[in-house]
């Protein structure tokens, strides 16, 4: 080791001061939005994620898809805990499948972005909590592949009954897990997906489970704090997923 690197912060360490609030990174859409008297493309969050944050005690930062990926290492190095966020279906050309018709068109640079994000994040021992699409850009960073269309693999449309809106369901939960240890063996959540893990990626186990035996949640072996879930949390009022992972974005600064 030399000089210039003995004593240098883990990978994972954010040079902020003592005792701040840990910086929270949020991913982001990219889409055409409406504002004022402008059309133009902007980087976009539903406010539930960046509220969810502040109310445990983080600070939320938007990271939009950006199209060069040069500093990763040094954005999961300033970050505290990272929160891969929903969004569209991921292109099934990265896990090697052919497109089913019901699969939304093709975000390239924002799965570009997301993936690679997620591979940093991983290097580095990051906390972080997958939701819905972060999940499954989770499971696909880990040569994983997916479900694309769940209602014709498992006969419902309970997942996702009404276009735009949010349904609930129970999820039973591995006890033992560290999801198990925040929510207990059973939760009711909020949900909006039609896609899902089918192969499990290198690493992840999964932890968490729907009636119709969907996987609801993964985690990450050997991580620091590595969840995945496909449900919304941001969208309901137990707010405990956000509050673990501050919690341990804090004490891992």
């Amino acid at each position: 080791m030399s000089e210039a690197t003995r004593g240098a912060p883990a990978p994972h360490a954010a040079a902020t001061a003592p005792g701040a609030p840990p910086l929270i990174g949020i991913t982001a859409y990219q889409e055409p939005a409406r504002w004022g008297i402008w059309v133009r493309e902007a980087t976009l969050l539903p406010v539930p994620y960046v509220r969810s944050v502040e109310r445990a005690g983080g600070v939320p930062v938007l990271l939009p898809p950006a199209a060069s990926l040069r500093g990763l290492d040094l954005l999961t190095a300033r970050l505290d805990g990272l929160i891969l966020a929903g969004g569209g279906d991921l292109d099934p050309d990265l896990y090697g499948a052919e497109r089913h018709a019901e699969t939304g068109p093709p975000q390239p640079q924002r799965d570009r972005f997301e993936l690679a994000l997620a591979r940093a994040a991983v290097d580095a021992d990051l906390p972080f909590l997958a939701i819905c699409r972060g999940m499954q850009i989770l499971n696909v960073a880990r040569g994983g592949a997916l479900i694309q269309h769940l209602p014709e693999a498992v006969g419902h449309t309970a997942h996702a009954p009404r276009t735009g809106m949010f349904a609930a369901h129970r999820v039973q939960i591995s006890a033992g897990s560290t999801l198990g240890k925040i929510l207990g063996d059973a939760a009711d959540v909020p949900t909006y997906h039609h896609q899902a893990v089918s192969r499990l990626g290198k690493g992840l186990s999964a932890v968490a489970w729907a009636e119709d035996q969907v996987v609801e949640a993964v985690e990450l072996q050997g991580h620091r704090f590595g969840l995945g879930v496909q449900w919304h949390p941001e969208e309901g009022d137990d707010k405990r997923l956000f509050e673990a992972l501050v919690a341990e974005a804090a004490a891992t600064r």
